[in-house]
């Protein structure tokens, strides 16, 4: 990879992405990291999907909280992880813990293929190592990489995890039948593995290039985080930056929950086959991550780079907010396609990658402690309240008038948005007054 950088194509193809001298193996593999994650995850996304409306629409609810204790008992074993071992130890390991629990379930499955609590526990299962094995990929970049690396680069490291959205269901769906759930549960398990690997090459290509207001990177990485296993509680109701971030995630989870739960509805409604629901929620993933990969190499970074990390964190919110109204006023499929689809490419490819980069100006224990308490705990309390909201409303009144709360939510989500972008521009200009 490094004579590909050095020879003449390789500048052309760094000048052609905005790339830096010594940049092209950092972007390979940080592509290969989220490439391999989630084409291992989404082979299993549409299943879990099946599975959840399988317990009955008017159930879910129950499988959102039933997530959110499951991250609240998760949170202080990662913690403890995160406090004895080395910043770049800590992904592998949970790497390694997540790989051991997916060979098991592969077992469960390939012995009771057709329990529903196995089914039950593997859907709460899967919805809790998503959040922390996602969280841990960017930090790990968060960790590497400075703010202005950061904005070039961030987005279209992002594509490997919508080329890898686009890959899983694919293979998902060609290998279901001759492998069968516990084949593809075990398949993954490979992926992960690899996953870790690149993410490990990463802190070397690092320690290969120091920055120079990052210099002792090579060494701390390599030193327990120390403290305790709730420091990251603890560090966000300290900072109002770090709070900031977690409402927002707050007011992000909320609006997806409410669409999560109109989807399931209208498809329920619309598909009763469970084989024509796994293909629809695959078509509608197919979709999302082809859009994502194209505004993720094209536009995001440029985005970013001139009109500034708050501009990625406002646009989908607005957009998602006139969907929610658009939804209110016709109720149907069609219009729910369109508006999951804007929300999910929205986050993917803009909202995800302007989240991340607000942590590239905080420091090694909020990067790794913090950020997970506020992208698995923060966010999955967000998804059973609003679950639970959501229920009430469509029992209480009708479903339109949830989409208008919906609306107003995403409205609000989007003021939070701006002011922690501008929050962020004022510590990016801190961190380059000190450092001159």
């Amino acid at each position: 990879m490094g004579h590909l950088a050095d020879s003449a194509a390789g500048r052309r193809i760094g000048r052609l992405l905005n790339l830096e001298p010594g940049e092209i193996p950092a972007v390979a593999g940080g592509l290969a990291m989220f490439f391999l994650l989630f084409t291992g995850y989404f082979m299993l996304r549409p299943v879990r999907e099946t599975m959840g409306i399988a317990g009955g629409v008017e159930n879910l609810q129950w499988l959102f909280t039933g997530t959110f204790i499951a991250t609240l008992a998760a949170m202080p074993l990662f913690g403890w992880l995160a406090s004895i071992a080395s910043r770049r130890r800590i992904l592998p390991w949970a790497y390694g813990f997540f790989v051991l629990n997916l060979f098991g379930f592969a077992a469960a499955l390939a012995i009771r293929p057709d329990d529903i609590w196995t089914a039950r526990a593997f859907y709460i299962w899967l919805s809790v190592f998503n959040l922390i094995a996602i969280s841990l990929a960017w930090s790990v970049l968060a960790d590497i990489f400075v703010t202005a690396e950061a904005k070039r680069l961030f987005a279209m490291i992002a594509g490997g995890a919508s080329l890898g959205g686009l890959t899983g269901p694919i293979l998902g769906t060609l290998l279901v039948v001759p492998i069968g759930h516990s084949g593809l549960l075990a398949l993954s398990a490979v992926f992960l593995t690899a996953s870790a690997v690149a993410a490990m090459l990463l802190y070397r290509w690092r320690d290969r290039h120091p920055v120079d207001d990052d210099a002792a990177l090579a060494d701390d990485s390599r030193k327990p985080l120390g403290g305790n296993p709730f420091a990251g509680a603890t560090e966000v109701f300290k900072s109002g930056y770090l709070a900031g971030i977690a409402v927002f995630v707050v007011l992000l989870s909320s609006v997806s929950t409410f669409l999560y739960f109109e989807q399931a509805r209208l498809v329920a409604e619309n598909f009763p086959d469970p084989t024509r629901q796994t293909q629809i929620f695959g078509l509608i993933d197919t979709i999302v991550q082809s859009l994502s990969i194209v505004t993720q190499l094209f536009l995001t970074g440029h985005i970013a780079r001139r009109l500034g990390i708050g501009v990625l964190l406002v646009a989908v919110p607005v957009v998602i907010a006139g969907g929610f109204l658009w939804l209110a006023l016709s109720p149907v499929f069609a219009v729910l396609a369109v508006v999951m689809i804007a929300r999910r490419a929205g986050e993917y490819a803009l909202v995800r990658p302007g989240r991340e980069m607000l942590y590239t100006t905080v420091g090694p224990e909020e990067k790794y402690k913090a950020k997970n308490f506020i992208d698995t705990v923060v966010y999955r309390g967000g998804d059973a309240v609003s679950g639970w909201v959501k229920r009430g409303l469509d029992i209480v009144g009708d479903p339109t008038f949830a989409m208008v709360v919906g609306a107003g939510v995403a409205l609000v989500w989007a003021g939070t948005g701006f002011a922690i972008g501008r929050a962020e521009k004022r510590r990016e200009r801190a961190v380059q007054t000190r450092a001159a």
